[in-house]
């Protein structure tokens, strides 16, 4: 007799969920509109996320936190509820994690000795990851970036772009060739030879401040090395599925707020809802969040069992990248002349979602 698989969330799940999603109602709701507009998010808001203890509860009790490990499949639904509230939002309040589960899973003792404390204080540590390059067509396992071996340390040079708070981060963990194959690599703030540019100016992620990072004979310390292609795969796969996890959050908020507005908007005396090409699309948003979702959880769970997730990871990030795309230019759609209009989030939907499929690991699961 075949097992029946339930979705039903367990009660930890469940409890994460609402509670995050009170925190998103409470904080970012009603205030991302004027942020975005700031281009700059409130951090007190950061910090009472922070205050969770999520990114707390992964590192062990020998160095500091809570031990409670890490779960991908809890993870992805934290970071949709974050990203139904904002994309930037979601991506700088889980952006320690970038830094913490390398570490944690990848690191020697003495790395994590030296690291992972800090990250258990009371107060939001910002750390970050340097994958994506401004190069056409941008491949990670053929970097532009690049590391040679002088005596006892790595010499990194190139350039990177899309790093997230890369202007304040503590720590980075940055993707370079080594050797004809991707590594990580550990760099601290101070390290002579990172120059931080100016914030770069986005299409959407307005609240978030990325920038380019150009590194010139960066002397990194051997001991900073954290991993090789292995370590890739491993990385890839969690930072897909925390992509597509933030893309069916984006779409989901999107699929909601037009729904609510073609029942609301009256036109020719009946809501527009009742309108045919209005109700197909609303219909197809609809199956498509929950498909979304489906495949990030089955990438995730695949990862939290242990298993190689690399197809699963894979096909997440790619159909939530085509759907997001989709779905929230259905959203502005519905709205019509309104969807084009600040004053409704659709836009900013449509403008953060155009992202998910454009960029690789701005978060992880």
């Amino acid at each position: 007799m075949v097992e029946e698989i339930s979705f039903a969330l367990s009660e930890e799940q469940q409890m994460m969920q609402d509670t995050v999603r009170q925190l998103v109602q409470a904080q970012v709701i009603d205030n991302i509109h004027q942020w975005d507009e700031n281009r700059l998010l409130d951090k007190q808001a950061v910090q009472k996320f922070w205050e969770l203890g999520i990114i707390q509860s992964m590192i062990p009790e020998e160095f500091g936190g809570y031990g409670m490990g890490s779960s991908p499949v809890l993870h992805t639904l934290v970071l949709e509820e974050l990203a139904s509230g904002d994309m930037s939002f979601a991506v700088h309040a889980m952006l320690p994690a970038l830094f913490v589960l390398p570490v944690v899973s990848l690191g020697s003792v003495e790395q994590k000795e030296k690291y992972l404390p800090e990250f258990c204080n009371e107060s939001f540590v910002p750390a970050t990851l340097a994958v994506n390059e401004l190069s056409v067509g941008f491949d990670i396992w053929n970097c532009e970036t690049k590391v040679e071996k002088k005596g006892n340390s790595y010499i990194l040079n190139g350039k990177k772009c899309f790093v997230p708070l890369a202007n304040e981060a503590k720590y980075m963990i940055v993707v370079a060739n080594y050797e004809s194959n991707p590594h990580l690599f550990i760099v601290e703030n101070g390290i002579e030879g990172v120059i931080v540019g100016e914030r770069e100016k986005n299409c959407g992620w307005w609240a978030l401040p990325t920038y380019e990072v150009s590194f010139e004979n960066c002397a990194i310390p051997e001991n900073n090395i954290l991993g090789d292609k292995t370590a890739i795969y491993w990385l890839l796969q969690r930072t897909r599925t925390a992509m597509a996890a933030i893309g069916t959050g984006i779409s989901r908020s999107s699929y909601e707020y037009a729904k609510k507005y073609a029942k609301e908007r009256q036109q020719f005396g009946e809501p527009i809802a009742s309108r045919q090409s209005i109700a197909f699309m609303i219909a197809e948003m609809a199956y498509e969040v929950d498909a979304m979702r489906l495949l990030t959880w089955k990438a995730a769970s695949t990862i939290e069992l242990g298993i190689d997730a690399n197809r699963e990871s894979f096909l997440a990030k790619i159909y939530a990248g085509e759907m997001t795309m989709k779905i929230t230019d259905y959203g502005v759609q519905i709205l019509g002349g309104h969807g084009y209009i600040r004053d409704h989030p659709v836009e900013r939907y449509y403008r953060n979602g155009r992202s998910i499929a454009l960029c690789e690991a701005m978060s992880i699961i």
